[in-house]
């Protein structure tokens, strides 16, 4: 009572002024706790018995005020911040009056500064990652930091954020209850010729992040790949401009060599339909007579009743058809 002092709720009933009571013992008691554990944490890592965290710290995309209040808590707190772009990232420290060091990492350097990195942080220093915008570790090199961490058994913990992917995908119109992100085409044509074969049989919603400058040749790729399927083109995400335009991928063309895109742009194109993979099988199977799928069955031992089956499943008709045909062909030989 001495602690709640003149906080305390008096219209409660004897019940409720318990369970107050209660709740606000134990959750002094929390942040008690917490306080003493972290100053046991800062004695440890100052006397060198414990390694520091390396947090994934998620940017704005766009607009500042994305930014989270944790973060910013991290990125004051931290004893170093690895930063992709130092020349972008020191505006956003500026702006939020954050002094924190600060050092590059990023794709050409990623090993030799990792390594460097990963020393500070086994001397019990925290580092928060931070990349151009978004989410660091996605399509970007903190993953291969995040995988160097693991190796040594350093902790690595996320603070959440930002994401040009998922922002995209919401406010995309298609599904998003499954979906496959591909980050940027490889620029090497052979590993692009792979992904484009895996995309052809995607079942799932696509994300792809694209430049302006290389906008409309990916589209017109996609459209000769994929076909003419409906796309999202999400440009300048959060930002004052944002666009969402909303079409199919050969349509999406003729718009932007009309109205050149600007700024960074988020593709989210629909997967393959159920109907299109029967489509497509129905298509394969159509290019046999009817006597020769059922003989593809037959040779492997399968009987004549589940082969009627599989051909009629195949070729997308009823099981009575395939068993009406091979009634009628059977005739004919009889006459």
């Amino acid at each position: 009572m001495q602690i709640v002092g003149d906080k305390y709720p008096t219209q409660l009933d004897l019940a409720q002024q318990g369970s107050f009571q209660l709740g606000y013992y134990f959750e002094n008691l929390r942040r008690y706790e917490k306080k003493t554990e972290n100053k046991k944490r800062r004695r440890e890592k100052q006397e060198g018995k414990m390694a520091g965290t390396l947090y994934l710290c998620a940017t704005p995309i766009g607009n500042l005020e994305d930014i989270t209040f944790r973060v910013l808590r991290v990125l004051r707190e931290a004893d170093l911040i690895a930063a992709e772009d130092t020349r972008n990232s020191i505006r956003l420290l500026n702006y939020f009056e954050i002094e924190t060091p600060m050092t590059s990492y990023h794709e050409y350097n990623k090993f030799d500064k990792g390594r460097v990195l990963i020393e500070k942080l086994l001397e019990g220093k925290d580092i928060a990652l931070i990349t151009d915008a978004g989410t660091p570790g996605i399509s970007d090199p903190g993953e291969e930091l995040v995988r160097m961490c693991y190796e040594e058994g350093i902790t690595v913990t996320a603070v959440p954020g930002a994401s040009a992917c998922v922002s995209a995908l919401t406010i995309s119109g298609l599904p998003t209850r499954r979906f496959a992100f591909e980050a940027f085409l490889p620029s090497d044509k052979k590993e692009r010729e792979a992904v484009l074969s895996c995309l052809e049989k995607e079942q799932r919603t696509i994300v792809l992040y694209e430049a302006p400058h290389r906008l409309i040749k990916t589209l017109k790729m996609l459209g000769e790949r994929l076909g003419d399927r409906r796309v999202s083109v999400c440009r300048e995400l959060t930002k004052r401009h944002e666009t969402v335009y909303r079409s199919t991928l050969l349509e999406a063309v003729s718009y932007y060599e009309e109205n050149l895109p600007k700024g960074e742009c988020v593709l989210v194109i629909e997967g393959l339909s159920r109907e299109e993979i029967e489509q497509e099988e129905q298509k394969k199977w159509s290019n046999l007579s009817i006597e020769e799928h059922m003989e593809y069955y037959l040779s492997q031992g399968i009987d004549k009743k589940e082969a009627m089956k599989k051909t009629a499943k195949d070729r997308g008709v009823q099981k009575r058809e395939i068993y009406n045909y091979l009634e009628k062909l059977k005739s004919g030989e009889g006459n």
